[in-house]
């Protein structure tokens, strides 16, 4: 009978292939696999089943012999009828054996949970969803902000940190019970826990006609290497670009606006600006113009003279961005304007990369 070392046992302790066995299956978890899927609003598909009073992602237990990534296909195949591969990881589960109240007959010993990326899905992608006739009730896409209303504590903690994995760039989340154990800037500042900035508005690339008065100056203020600065609330999460509301000393000049607010709400300089267009709501005579800059000096995180809160300064992809709001489909035009501006100010494209929290002052030559 061979003898084999246990990992667990000083060297010179030797136990037979049964006691090891034997060792390794007393501490043996469940295993199971999930699929994370949005919409092109950013939204979270999730199932209503028969079988539980919350929500779930699409997924559920991996099968003897098969790798968490095959279960991932299959369930979707079983639950949603659409065949596809999903290869790429967005987080890892630790769940311990007493974090779910599971019933004691169930002997629950905890279990190791994959999330997967399932991607983007257009109409076409949606429309061709076939649901069984049994478990899933039904399936809708969600605002990430609704998820811990509609999921069980645990599920809901497991799919937002995924979202904010595939968001961040960084590689598959390391979970346990749901929450990170080395939190990202995104993590640390509860980014999707509250309803993201909704502006569906048509984005015109012209001026704005005169009629319509400014309410709002934002700007795409794009550093060095192509990324852009993103404001985080400190107390929701909440994502904006910098800027804000006209006041009295701007003399009705909206760049005049745009440097006083990015000064006032992220210590940051802008060099030129370049005017990309405005939003404009069909029921209101309002108009909100946007604009494109390079970001020239990043002080130290200043205090809001307007909320008396120091916002978390990141720089992101333009796509990133455009993650972390909900802007509907007009936000395709006006990614399109930033980056046409993006080139005509000599400033590179920025590969996909994770988020970089600015904390303090920063020398802009450096990124």
């Amino acid at each position: 009978m061979t003898a084999t070392p246990s990992p667990d046992t000083p060297p010179s302790t030797m136990m037979t292939d049964e006691e090891y066995g034997a060792l390794r299956a007393s501490a043996a978890l469940w295993a199971g696999t999930s699929v994370l899927i949005t919409d092109e609003r950013g939204r979270v598909l999730i199932q209503h089943v028969d079988y539980r009073t919350t929500c779930l992602l699409p997924g559920g237990a991996v099968d003897a012999n098969e790798s968490p990534a095959q279960g991932a296909a299959r369930e979707l195949h079983e639950e949603l009828g659409v065949t596809m591969i999903v290869g790429r990881g967005l987080a890892v589960d630790w769940v311990s054996a007493d974090s779910l109240n599971a019933p004691a007959g169930m002997r629950f010993p905890g279990e190791i949970l994959h999330v997967y990326d399932g991607g983007t899905w257009d109409d076409e992608q949606i429309a061709a969803i076939r649901l069984p006739d049994h478990e899933i009730r039904s399936v809708e896409f969600v605002e990430p902000a609704r998820l811990p209303d509609l999921m069980s504590p645990g599920d809901a903690r497991r799919a937002l940190s995924a979202l904010r994995a595939r968001i961040n760039a960084a590689g598959p989340a390391l979970l346990e019970n749901g929450l990170p154990i080395s939190p990202t800037v995104l993590d640390r500042a509860g980014a999707l826990r509250t309803a993201r900035a909704r502006h569906h508005l048509p984005f015109h690339a012209g001026p704005a006609p005169e009629r319509l008065s400014v309410v709002q100056v934002w700007g795409w203020l794009l550093g060095p290497d192509g990324r852009v600065l993103v404001l985080l609330e400190p107390d929701t999460g909440a994502a904006l670009l910098p800027g804000g509301a006209p006041e009295l000393p701007d003399r009705d000049d909206p760049l005049i606006t745009l440097r006083r607010e990015v000064r006032e709400e992220a210590a940051a300089g802008l060099g030129k600006a370049l005017f990309l267009g405005h939003l404009r709501d069909p029921d209101k005579p309002y108009a909100r113009l946007r604009y494109a800059s390079p970001l020239t000096r990043l002080g130290p995180p200043p205090v809001d003279p307007a909320t008396g809160r120091t916002h978390i300064r990141v720089l992101a992809t333009p796509e990133q961005a455009l993650e972390l709001f909900d802007w509907g489909l007009p936000a395709a035009g006006q990614l399109a304007a930033v980056h046409q501006a993006r080139a005509r100010l000599g400033i590179p494209r920025a590969a996909r990369q994770p988020l970089t929290e600015l904390p303090d002052a920063t020398d802009l030559t450096t990124l």
